[in-house]
């Protein structure tokens, strides 16, 4: 089987890279420009600005004997995005880069087609066990969610068109060796053993392990082993809901140490955070973001191939 890959130096990138690779695909990375930094057997094609792509037309002929394209690439959600207009930067990479990508392998005859998108397109939050669901009819008023979301309906629009299969999936917060952002800084608090005042969470959050999900994504890639998910939507997760309570002990137990959590009351640093307008960051730490992944299990008959607790091990290995 040939993969083209975009975002192959990424965080879930690299990691499909050698995904793929131990499954003996032969690996095509898409990329901004020339590297240096892949391992050996996979092939680069410089690929240039995703926000340009409707100006290469010519790059079709990279899509020749290619059976899958994995979409990994994106411009991220970032917290204090200085861009002065986020939705229209967004737009150009996540919603016309992927579609002109995409229009140029359905073109070329690529049969499937994943695009790897974000659990910002159900929301933000949900309701303790009332998880998102893949067909939840909601449209995302956050940018970064709204630009996947837009796309999410191009692609769908394009394989009613064309002969090439179209698969997305919608993974929450994703962690494993090499996190970045809040989660390195997370690990880093509990080795440290930092007294926190977060004792006392009763949310429910749904995570997928990078392990998880590039299994997953892989099993998408192989239509012989995934025909049923043809133009299907997925959401992906560990099927392990945690509390950010019981989050942080599991973070502190893989590293060894013991979790110093004050048992604050979550209305109190609720109303403390409302008061210095660090209301978003309460939400992510108070709120609950459940997924429901029973469709990834029923129709493909997908299993986790980790633990939260074996990833965390496997991050401490890797520090992090």
């Amino acid at each position: 089987m040939n993969v083209l890959l975009t975002g192959a130096t990424g965080f879930v990138g690299s990691a499909m890279v050698t995904k793929l690779l131990s499954d003996d695909v032969s690996v095509l990375a898409a990329v901004r420009k020339s590297l240096a930094n892949l391992p050996e057997p996979v092939q680069q094609i410089v690929l240039g600005d995703l926000s340009e792509l409707k100006e290469i037309q010519q790059l079709s002929s990279v899509f020749e004997g290619v059976n899958s394209v994995i979409h990994v690439a994106a411009r991220v959600h970032v917290m204090l995005d200085e861009s002065s207009d986020p939705l229209s930067e967004f737009r150009k990479v996540n919603r016309d880069g992927t579609l002109a990508l995409a229009g140029m392998a359905a073109k070329a005859g690529v049969k499937r087609f994943i695009f790897i998108s974000s659990i910002k397109v159900n929301g933000e939050m949900t309701q303790p066990d009332s998880p998102f669901i893949p067909n939840d009819s909601l449209i995302p008023e956050d940018a970064y969610g709204l630009s996947k979301y837009e796309a999410e309906q191009g692609l769908l629009a394009l394989a009613k068109e064309t002969d090439m299969e179209v698969v997305i999936i919608r993974p929450p917060l994703v962690y494993g060796p090499n996190v970045k952002a809040n989660f390195a800084s997370m690990m880093n608090w509990m080795r440290k053993s930092i007294p926190l005042p977060f004792g006392a969470i009763h949310n429910k959050r749904s995570l997928v392990a990078l392990d998880n999900l590039v299994d997953f994504i892989a099993l998408c890639a192989d239509r012989e082993k995934s025909p049923k998910a043809a133009n299907q939507v997925f959401l992906i997760s560990d099927n392990e809901d945690v509390s950010t309570t019981q989050l942080l002990q599991k973070v502190a137990k893989a590293q060894g140490k013991r979790a110093w959590l004050i048992p604050v009351p979550v209305s109190w640093m609720t109303s403390v955070a409302k008061l210095v307008g660090k209301e978003d960051v309460a939400n992510r730490l108070f709120g609950s973001l459940q997924v429901d992944s029973s469709k990834a299990r029923n129709l493909l008959g997908w299993k986790p191939v980790t633990t939260m607790d074996e990833q965390l091990q496997k991050m401490v290995k890797a520090k992090y």
